[in-house]
């Protein structure tokens, strides 16, 4: 997915420690890494690519991008 030039598309990245490799399910809620909000999925990914390569010791430890965008106005897609 590509980003239009001077549209805002927000997108968070966060990270924690899950309690299985097969889940999405974070061992501590408390603990979560929110790495931060976004203007387009250029940056939020250039941000996730960092911290998951950062933690790449820890098997359970992973980030995930969610395209905020698309939950403040699902009708845009």
């Amino acid at each position: 997915m590509t980003d239009m030039p001077g549209k805002q598309l927000l997108h968070l990245v966060f990270g924690g420690e899950l309690e299985q490799l097969d889940s999405s399910t974070f061992k501590d809620l408390s603990k979560l890494d929110i790495v931060g909000i976004y203007p387009n999925y250029a940056t939020a990914h250039t941000a996730w690519k960092a911290k998951a390569q950062a933690s790449v010791d820890n098997a359970h430890m992973r980030y995930f991008i969610v395209h905020l965008h698309r939950l403040l106005e699902p009708s845009q897609g």
